[in-house]
């Protein structure tokens, strides 16, 4: 499938969820990227070399991409800037709203390795355990990426959940952004409290 096939549909329907006006002078000349949505770390045509120690936090989120290297994802967009986040969830924030950066390659972690920090692999060899017992990262419904579609097979039989390609969990993580969303902002605000309390 052509990459620019496999994420017509995803980001379409993402499209409709991130629509918001923006000022004229609020854009790039050329590009319909707003300003403050461009990744802002330097171009780096070697992403993958050091990534942990160029890219340690999601944009995103803030979360530690080190301390969940078993989730992170990887965007090397076409004008060689990076979006480096904690997981797929993030990642499809950085696609939807980068309509207009061709990504150049998407890495996802190999959970199949048995590496202390997982080695990164391109997702068109990638396998995702979608659902199932497994947590997922910034998610109620995992989406696990592996390495082979055997070592996804493996995982299945122990956490159940269904078998998918990088579109269909990326199509997945999509689905779940509005529950997501709302579950994330409830523990950020319950957080908040509880060291409001020990504050006070």
């Amino acid at each position: 499938m052509k990459r620019r096939e496999m994420f017509k549909l995803p980001l379409v329907a993402a499209a409709a969820l991130v629509a918001m006006p923006v000022h004229a002078a609020a854009r790039c000349e050329g590009e319909g990227t707003p300003v403050q949505f461009i990744p802002k770390t330097p171009k780096d045509a070697s992403p993958l070399e050091n990534e942990l120690n160029k890219y340690p936090k999601c944009p995103y989120c803030g979360m530690d991409r080190a301390q969940f290297h078993h989730a992170r994802h990887l965007v090397h967009y076409g004008d060689d800037l990076v979006d480096a986040t904690c997981s797929l969830h993030c990642l499809s924030i950085s696609l939807a709203i980068n309509l207009d950066r061709e990504p150049k390659a998407i890495y996802a972690p190999d959970n199949a390795s048995a590496a202390a920090v997982k080695p990164l692999i391109n997702v068109d060899q990638a396998t995702y355990l979608i659902g199932g017992k497994l947590p997922g990262v910034m998610t109620h419904r995992g989406k696990t990426s592996y390495g082979s579609k055997e070592a996804a097979l493996a995982a299945k039989e122990i956490h159940n959940g269904e078998i998918g390609d990088f579109a269909a969990a990326l199509t997945a993580s999509y689905a779940d952004l509005a529950k997501d969303t709302l579950m994330i902002r409830k523990k950020r605000e319950e957080r908040r409290q509880h060291m409001m309390k020990k504050a006070g």
